[in-house]
């Protein structure tokens, strides 16, 4: 029986492509106050200021390449059924062959009403304009989970992680809930692993760690833990 690997990734797992975060530089994220962009406080405050932000980072993440960490995760499908819960927005592992990615906090590449949560489109450009509407004739908002958002699908990945014979966490340090209590929810047995170069205290004898960037770190656990 093909076992079910889950992997929860995060920004670091997308730094080696050379997209940047913003919880690596103080709450601001290239010079932009966080909550002035990724709030619906910022939204109602400066909705230009916020399509402009993000119209600037779908051009960098358009620019990006999967790295060899996308490309592992996409490789392990020939061997698992391989679920993929993500927080991140780019959409590079889509681009890197994987196959069933659950986003948690959205999707740069696509737009939502403002009106209405269920109308969400394919971006056919990379920029998201005042003026644009949707069919209900309300403005077009970036289809991204903002601070102070509920999380939609963390029900849906919850129920992934449940039913895992193995569990990896890849790039994220799971400090931000409700994601961070997803790797809580291993089933009793299943084997938890964490890649990151930032070792974690919390994770105590919860996880076996692997302290390294995420395209070594897979390729270590490839090699050396893979079951």
């Amino acid at each position: 029986m093909v076992k079910k690997l889950v992997v929860l990734t995060g920004a670091g797992i997308s730094a080696e492509s050379g997209i940047k975060t913003f919880r690596d530089a103080g709450g601001f994220w290239e010079g932009y106050d966080v909550m002035e962009v990724a709030s619906p406080e910022g939204w109602h405050k400066n909705p230009a200021l916020v399509l402009d932000f993000y119209n600037q980072r779908r051009r960098n993440i358009l620019d990006a390449k999967p790295n060899e960490a996308h490309k592992l995760l996409a490789a392990l499908e020939n061997r698992y059924d391989v679920h993929i819960i993500t927080q991140n927005i780019d959409d590079l592992h889509e681009r890197a062959g994987s196959k069933n990615i659950i986003h948690l906090h959205g999707e740069i590449l696509k737009s939502r009403s403002t009106v209405d949560d269920n109308l969400v489109f394919d971006m056919t450009s990379d920029r998201i304009k005042l003026g644009d509407l949707c069919p209900l004739g309300s403005q077009l908002r970036p289809h991204i989970v903002w601070f102070g958002e509920s999380v939609p699908l963390i029900e849906e990945a919850a129920i992934h992680v449940v039913e895992a014979d193995l569990l990896l966490v890849v790039g994220t340090s799971m400090e931000v809930y409700p994601a961070a209590g997803l790797s809580q929810m291993a089933p009793q047995g299943c084997p938890v692993y964490l890649i990151d170069p930032n070792p974690s205290h919390s994770a105590g004898s919860l996880f076996t760690q692997i302290v390294d960037v995420a395209s070594i770190g897979l390729k270590t656990w490839i090699e050396d833990f893979e079951i």
